[in-house]
């Protein structure tokens, strides 16, 4: 066996042990291992019967197993000599597929191998069995599969690919219906290019034959049981998309084009996006008659950040929409190159898809693969050999496509759409194209790609690619490709001037519809209407009663145990602190109906073990979830997250775009941690009202404290969101008493109107003695924008210090040390939209006073401070003066003892 080369030796010792299964017992091998084992038995004892010499049996079964190695080794690397890309020659490497790489030469071509009987030839001559894998695996499709941990699946799609080699056989009408679509997808940009010279438009052009892909995947989807697909992708083809598969109207397309915008709405302050960020939403029918919705999300210019956003969007949906099924709906994601390798949070979005809180039945990524990102070339855009090298992560297979083969698209699609609804993971298509023009339309690409870009120029597009193919194999002629082209082209010249009596756009996928229809745009002003948030003194304790009592039959540790006894004592004790006032709003709303879904890193118990939602057996890993036996117990939902804020947050955004009855929660580690998500929160949290029209009722829980943890443990930038907030935009909120945090959790949910909220949330306030609430605090009042001194008289009062969370603690205990009645302490508990009415009747109450100081823990240069002071500015109640930690380009110190001395000095300034 020392003439086996190292791909041989990789594979002897397994056939060896095969064979003596097979000789114990025939049936304990696959059944083509069986036929192969038959024809070994044959040759060696053909080979005895006609007096071969000893040596001529050892070299006919190393030809066998070189055979074989020959197959394993097409389906393993045969990826690499593929003939997928179609303007560049590709890399060479090493050892490549010539036979003397597996140890057999010309010389063997026409010899009979059984090991034809791995490939469905039976035993058949090298030349025809190499013919079938070079025709699967080396042509217009590479297939990345065989690092797949499941036989089962590699064994499907081997069957799959080599039974019809990757080469699919179409009906004529089929055919036709592929180049329609290319001739639509590429005609489109043609005209866009004529008729709007100089304008961004993000083309398709080299890569149109996405078009025939994506309606391949709605009638594939359709035949195998997809009601709905939900797709995100970037600029590029966008508008291909949003009208050749999407169906919006190419008068609304040209009427963006001509500037014209959407008629205002009086409710929304909408500043609009540009037209290949937007949108879009619609039913189309299918082949065999069946209506499909797709939903294309709206997007920043941050590439992939839409994809968490999908698959919150799809996740949401499947539980609310089709009770858990994840065979209904769909998403796919479809990307760039340099973006899929490039942009770590695909990495976090891939390794969220089998996880139980994310997970979405599979993931269809497409990657319009132009082979440059802006103007770099992909050998400095990544290290892996292909961009969906992240792929790999999930073991999910990638079929890499030649982008002008529309018909080996069309097929790879299909086969992934069916490989998806199988199994339930990812798969990925790699859509091997180029890019015409540069970035945008404006771009020169010769600057940096001379080379490249000469050749694209001689290059034809997909549509006459494949029009070329279907002349020469005499399905159509040439004035049949001609006419479907002056057609379509008469058809968008129509459209084109409808679109200039276009007055003002009228919006197509209004936002209050669907699942959101009965709630409304919030009006102006309206964040401080008043809304009933109290419940029963009997509706309460019952369900407190109900989620603090554990059941006998069940062994808890110890210390669990004496928790929930403690919290049981706050009913006797008409006193409950921060984690059951938390816990009874969740209790609550699942007992009106809503549904309630939080997640981020450790939120079961909570990062600083307060919360203890989900409870751990001591002797198992059973778990039990109190919250989740109230109202039929399947609407409340908690889960530890992966270690990731970027994409879960993005996760979360999406999953309350798509169901605004659900309370949906992200909580950071620290709050320092948000800024791993600030692309989400600049570009959907703060903005996707003004600029999509799309409200959303996320909730952020951001614990913020300064509390000498350091610099990574104290500020959740509160500067930051103020710096984003305008028109009412967001809710900011730092809660002070467990009852007001009740509120504010259930005025999500009471109002008719959707505002992201972002809240401030403790960490040493958690068990704090002071920071409790009766009965009567969560039965009969409401949430409080402004808290006021209750220790003092108005009259007497000659300074009224400001403030927000917890350092109205330190002060309450300074001001209580020092028995000062002559000075007030007011909390702030919403910081925005800021309530102006309250502090101008606080300013009235405490007129007698002279200083109204605002007084903040945190730098200077961050906290609320510098909002307030220009907000507030030349106003009735702007603050006469501050008083902080001076200015850091750090949060804080890191030093106990330095901590300590900067807060004395706070509390110093602000009694002295």
């Amino acid at each position: 066996m020392d003439k086996l080369t190292y791909l041989s030796n990789a594979d002897s010792s397994y056939i060896d042990g095969l064979y003596q299964a097979y000789k114990q017992d025939p049936e304990s091998v696959d059944f083509g291992w069986q036929k192969f084992f038959e024809g070994f038995d044959f040759g060696q004892n053909a080979g005895e019967s006609v007096g071969v010499s000893g040596d001529a049996t050892p070299d006919h079964v190393l030809k066998e197993i070189n055979v074989l190695n020959m197959i394993n080794g097409y389906r393993d690397r045969g990826h690499l000599f593929t003939q997928t890309n179609p303007v560049r020659e590709r890399r060479k490497y090493y050892p490549g597929k010539e036979l003397e790489t597996f140890g057999l030469s010309e010389a063997d071509m026409s010899t009979i191998f059984n090991a034809g009987v791995e490939v469905g030839l039976g035993p058949a001559k090298l030349k025809d069995i190499r013919q079938l894998i070079e025709d699967t695996y080396c042509r217009s499709i590479g297939a990345e599969f065989k690092y797949i941990r499941n036989p089962e699946k590699i064994k499907w799609l081997q069957d799959r690919m080599e039974a019809d080699r990757n080469k699919p056989t179409y009906s004529l009408d089929i055919k036709k219906r592929i180049l329609d679509k290319l001739n639509h997808a590429v005609a489109f940009e043609s005209f866009l290019g004529t008729k709007f010279l100089g304008q961004k438009r993000f083309s398709l052009e080299g890569a149109e034959s996405l078009i025939p892909a994506l309606d391949a995947v709605i009638e594939k989807g359709s035949e195998l049981g997809i009601q709905e697909f939900v797709i995100g992708m970037a600029h590029r083809g966008r508008l291909n998309v949003l009208t050749n598969i999407m169906g919006k109207p190419y008068k609304t397309v040209f009427s963006e084009f001509e500037g014209k915008t959407y008629a205002e709405d009086p409710e929304i302050n909408f500043g609009g996006d540009v037209k290949y960020h937007l949108g879009y939403s619609t039913d189309v029918k299918t082949d065999d008659g069946k209506t499909i919705h797709l939903s294309l999300a709206p997007n920043p210019s941050h590439l992939e950040t839409v994809d968490p956003i999908v698959e919150g969007l799809v996740r949401s949906k499947i539980d609310m929409k089709y009770e858990g099924d994840s065979s209904k709906i769909a998403p796919i994601a479809i990307h760039g190159d340099a973006a899929i390798a490039g942009q770590g949070v695909v990495y976090e979005v891939t390794q969220m898809s089998k996880l139980d809180g994310y997970k979405t039945g599979g993931t269809i990524h497409i990657v319009i693969n132009n082979q440059i990102g802006f103007t770099t070339n992909y050998k400095d855009a990544r290290s892996g050999t292909y961009c969906t090298d992240v792929a790999k992560i999930t073991s999910s297979p990638v079929f890499h496509v030649n982008g002008d083969d529309a018909e080996a698209l069309v097929y790879a699609i299909k086969l992934a759409v069916e490989y998806r609804q199988k199994y339930k993971t990812d798969v990925f298509i790699d859509l091997l194209c180029y890019r015409r023009f540069g970035h945008n339309e404006a771009d020169e690409p010769k600057f940096t790609q001379p080379l490249l870009y000469k050749l694209i120029e001689k290059h034809p597009n997909p549509k006459e690619v494949y029009a070329k193919k279907l002349i020469e194999e005499g399905s159509i002629d040439e004035a049949y490709s001609k006419k479907i082209e002056k057609d379509f082209k008469a058809i968008l010249q129509e459209k084109l001037e409808e679109s200039k009596e276009v007055v003002n756009l009228t919006e197509e996928t209004p936002m209050f519809s669907g699942a959101w229809k009965g709630l409304r745009p919030a009006k102006k002003g309206e964040s401080f209407k008043p809304v009933k948030t109290n419940v029963s003194d009997k509706t309460f304790l019952q369900l407190a009663k109900e989620i603090t009592t554990l059941p006998k039959d069940k062994s808890f540790f110890r210390k669990i145990s004496r928790l929930f006894e403690d919290r049981a004592k706050m009913i006797e004790k008409d006193s409950y602190d921060w984690a059951m006032g938390e816990l009874m709003a969740y209790a609550t709303l699942l007992n009106e109906g809503s549904r309630v879904r939080i997640s981020g890193q450790d939120v079961q118990r909570g990062t600083f073990s307060h919360r203890h939602a989900v409870l751990t057996l001591e002797n198992s890993e059973e778990t039990y979830t109190p919250l989740a036996n109230i109202n039929g117990g399947d609407k409340f939902s908690i889960y530890n997250s992966l270690l990731s804020e970027y994409a879960v947050l993005g996760f979360e955004y999406g999953y309350a775009s798509a169901n605004p009855h659900a309370l949906t929660i992200w909580e950071a580690q620290f709050g320092d941690f948000y800024n791993g998500a600030q692309i989400i929160v600049d570009q959907y949290l703060s903005s996707a009202e003004t600029k999509w029209k799309r409200s959303n009722g996320l909730v952020m829980l951001l614990p913020h404290g300064m509390e000498g943890q350091g610099p990574e443990h104290s500020s959740a930038r509160i500067e930051r969101f103020l710096e984003l907030c305008a028109d009412e935009n967001l809710i900011l909120a730092n809660c002070t008493t467990p009852a007001n945090y009740f509120h504010l959790l259930r005025r999500q949910q009471v109002r008719e109107f959707r505002k992201p909220l972002v809240a401030f949330t403790p960490k040493s306030l958690l068990r704090h003695p002071k920071v409790v609430s009766s009965l009567k605090d969560f039965t009969t009042s409401t949430f409080q924008e402004v808290i006021d001194d209750a220790n003092v008289n108005a009259k007497d009062v000659k300074r009224v210090l400001f403030c927000s969370g917890k350092v109205y603690f330190d002060l309450l205990e300074k001001q209580e040390a020092d028995k000062r009645k002559d000075i007030a302490i007011v909390r702030l508990e919403q910081l925005f939209p800021i309530p102006e009415e309250q502090l101008k009747a606080i300013r009235k109450k405490y007129n007698k006073a002279k200083e109204f100081i605002w007084v903040q823990e945190e730098n200077e240069n961050m906290g609320a401070w510098s909002y307030y002071c220009r907000k507030l500015m030349n106003t009735e109640i702007a603050f006469t003066g501050f008083v902080a930690r001076k200015e850091s380009g750090s949060t804080a110190t890191g030093y106990m003892k330095q901590h300590v001395a900067q807060q004395a000095s706070i509390l110093n300034k602000s009694f002295e």
